[in-house]
């Protein structure tokens, strides 16, 4: 490439409106885990280290790290993806944690989501544009039961523990995720997919997609300090539905 299209002034504009909200909310949830009690700090440091390893992420694309040229010569920040290869297993974790669900799902549902970030990834890197669509259909493929997981398998394990407060954190902050994630490959498709989107475009989407899924995310949970303070209790076979 003689010319790579680079992320304009707009985009930097997002990058750091991004930086800024992250390392905020980072700090927030650093003083409320120093204050908290065993049960609510296990929450509070997960939210902790979502936003400040996308902090981390944020600083390196407004420092000019983290990116290369790919097809179409335009800039890709890969550091994006090792950031969602941290963040998003922990938001799922976190969700895991709310609805008090089983270790050996948790961990299945976050093999699924890494499988899907590389995925991501490699598609954005292929030049082949036949193998970049397999990589796209296959992060989808691994997209699907994540998705089912929590709007399931999760949802059904939170009713066992028949706390209403519980129950209506859980189906806010997972609905909230479901419904942000799903507009990822939608932005992906156009950006590194067709390169329909201008680099910074991309950008100020995924920027605003990352600030509801991880700040708003983590100051809804906030707000439920109370109802995370009740103990978990463990689900059993039988399951009632509300």
């Amino acid at each position: 490439c003689t010319t790579i299209e680079e992320v304009g002034s707009t985009g930097v504009g997002a990058l750091t409106l991004g930086f800024l909200a992250l390392a905020v909310t980072s700090v927030v949830m650093v003083a409320k885990a120093a204050n908290a009690d065993a049960e609510r700090r296990k929450y509070y440091f997960t939210n902790t280290f979502i936003c400040a390893v996308a902090t981390f992420s944020y600083f390196a694309m407004l420092s000019g790290q983290g990116w290369t040229a790919i097809a179409g010569c335009r800039q890709f920040f890969y550091v994006r993806y090792l950031d969602w290869l941290v963040t998003t297993p922990l938001i799922i974790l976190n969700l895991g944690l709310i609805a008090g669900q089983d270790w050996v799902t948790i961990v299945a549902v976050i093999g699924a989501d890494v499988l899907m970030v590389i995925a991501g990834y490699m598609g954005a890197v292929s030049v082949v544009t036949t193998v970049k669509w397999f990589w796209f259909l296959f992060g989808m493929a691994m997209f699907l039961p994540v998705v089912y997981s929590l709007a399931r398998t999760f949802r059904e394990t939170v009713i066992t523990r028949k706390d209403t407060e519980i129950i209506e954190l859980y189906g806010k902050v997972a609905w909230l995720t479901i419904i942000i994630w799903s507009f990822y490959p939608i932005v992906w498709l156009f950006s590194e997919g067709f390169a329909s989107f201008s680099v910074s475009f991309e950008v100020v989407a995924y920027t605003i997609m990352d600030i509801i899924a991880k700040c708003v995310f983590t100051f809804m949970i906030i707000t439920a300090h109370d109802a995370l303070g009740g103990s978990v209790s463990q689900p059993t076979n039988s399951r009632e539905y509300v």
